[in-house]
């Protein structure tokens, strides 16, 4: 298997080629150039293409354009919608689904979201009732349920698994993305960036763990890790927040190291067998403490460069902040996650100070970049002040967004995540289960985009009876993008005793803020970010 890219396919002795790709017509442009490469060269190979998750006529017509769409055998699709990423997390990883909603006006990924729930439904029964909040989270609950009404008569009689379905819009919560997340995994994402459940780290940390190898020379490629809860530890510790990482570690060091003295008190050949038995485990934890006990490592020398991004927003003197940073050069994403940081607060900027950051920025990183600066516009992450009144206090402080003592060390509330700072996505979904939206009725007013409830007719003999006790199990949908911190926080209300909720989190896509921001630029290869 190889990534796609211009110029003559690899080298390699096998007559088929297979074209697995998303149906963007920029990589239509690249697979024409690989085969008119092929023919240049008399190949005799077969082309066959899939389009990953639907097929595209847009597509097929610029293949036909560029002269190669008679080289392919075979063209046809592989629906993959939702991808199962742990136990409790699935993405469609649609990277371009905030933008193509906001900015192009593109449904396409809202077609895809309704497929792909539709399907789930298929393999765990009807989802009695979808709670909405946002117009994208409309128009995916409106297609679903035509399509239930297509359908209809041809449902599966399965069980419901799913008590509730809630579709939450990614631009109800613009906040959340743009600050630094303060849990282990989301710190790990926020420096490394994970990509389908991979992490590439700087090897010298691991490299000098190896005794007796200090003279050697220190390996150049990339320590390649794989993060998800099938390792125990790292289960146990990626949602906490990294400032009780340390203290995690160092517990599990003193029970490892506890559990190898054990072989000093095996005297019969009984327990030094069972002794044996445990040792492949032991070492696997062992191997696995050393690998996160570097990674710590690596985060700590690094970390208050990023963290900072936190906090200006609550000080008085952000813009100065802002400008210093701007001065100094600083990587043009984390001005921008800044400038709208500041934007979202505030309810917009102050033309004076919007005109001044715009030719800031345009002056030193350059004048390309006002496409992004209109992009950021047209989401709603920047916006000049229109003389409106500003909602965020109001929300914040309905819906306790802040907290000021914030237990990092033993949580007793979502805003651990963040360090003080509440999810508003996550409150919201805390708040549905218990006591109800209609408590807060008149924030979601102030929220933008409609919220709704639909209720789905189960056939007969299939509600469930549930036993007490029990909890109920609900079905969290981000359109536009989720961070790991926001999984963490509804981890988090899973296990509260008392929640009699469990939460299983999907998404379009597993985003931080400078993926996100990213996917918003017109030129985010420019070698000045």
């Amino acid at each position: 298997m190889f990534t796609l890219k211009n110029g003559r396919l690899p080298p390699a002795d096998v007559k088929n080629i297979i074209f697995f790709v998303r149906p963007r017509l920029e990589l239509m442009d690249i697979i024409a150039d690989n085969i008119t490469s092929e023919d240049r060269h008399h190949s005799s190979r077969d082309f066959h293409i899939l389009f990953v998750p639907r097929r595209s006529m847009l597509c097929e017509q610029r293949l036909k354009e560029q002269g190669v769409l008679g080289s392919f055998i075979n063209i046809d699709e592989y629906i993959l919608d939702l991808i199962p990423y742990d136990g409790d997390l699935l993405s469609m990883e649609y990277e371009s689904a905030f933008r193509e909603c906001y900015l192009e006006n593109d449904q396409t990924s809202l077609y895809h979201t309704a497929k792909g729930l539709m399907t789930l439904q298929a393999l765990y029964g009807t989802i009695p009732q979808i709670y909405g909040k946002g117009e994208c989270a409309r128009l995916v609950a409106n297609m679903m349920l035509r399509m239930k009404r297509e359908f209809a008569g041809s449902q599966n009689q399965i069980l419901p698994v799913f008590d509730t379905l809630l579709l939450l819009d990614r631009n109800v919560d613009l906040l959340t993305p743009l600050a630094t997340q303060l849990t282990y995994e989301g710190l790990i994402d926020e420096i490394y960036g994970i990509s389908n459940g991979y992490v590439k780290l700087p090897p010298e940390k691991f490299a000098q763990k190896k005794q007796g190898e200090g003279s050697k020379d220190l390996p150049t490629e990339p320590k390649k890790l794989q993060l998800n809860s099938a390792e125990e530890l790292y289960a146990e510790i990626r949602d906490k927040n990294f400032n009780a990482v340390g203290a995690a570690l160092s517990k599990k060091a003193k029970i490892i190291s506890a559990a190898f003295e054990e072989r000093h008190n095996a005297k019969t050949v009984g327990e030094i067998k069972q002794f044996v038995s445990q040792l492949p485990h032991m070492q696997a934890a062992r191997s696995s403490l050393a690998n996160h006990t570097s990674i710590a490592e690596l985060i700590k020398d690094i970390t208050s460069a990023y963290i900072i991004q936190c906090f200006p927003i609550k000080s008085h003197y952000v813009n100065t902040y802002i400008e210093d940073c701007i001065a100094q050069k600083d990587p043009l994403i984390k001005i921008l996650r800044l400038v709208c940081m500041q934007s979202v607060c505030n309810n917009g900027l102050k033309h004076k100070v919007m005109d001044y950051y715009k030719r800031e920025i345009l002056q030193t990183y350059g004048y390309e970049h006002i496409l992004t600066l209109n992009n950021l516009e047209k989401a709603g992450l920047l916006k000049p002040q229109t003389g409106s009144r500003n909602n965020y206090p109001t929300i914040r402080k309905t819906l306790k967004l802040w907290m000021e003592d914030a237990n990092e060390q033993n949580p007793n509330d979502i805003s651990y995540v963040y360090s003080g700072y509440s999810p508003l996505s996550i409150r919201l979904t805390q708040i549905l289960a218990r006591p109800g939206w209609r408590s807060i009725e008149e924030v979601l007013k102030m929220l933008p985009g409609p919220h709704f409830e639909e209720r789905q007719q189960l056939p007969s003999g299939l509600h469930k009876k549930r036993q007490q006790g029990e909890n109920r199990t609900s079905l969290v949908f981000f359109l536009g993008g989720v961070t790991y911190a926001e999984i963490a926080a509804l981890r988090f209300l899973s296990q509260v005793e008392d929640s009699g909720m469990e939460y299983v989190i999907a998404t379009t896509k597993l985003i931080n803020g400078t993926t996100w921001i990213k996917s918003l630029m017109d030129r985010p290869e420019s070698p000045t970010q």
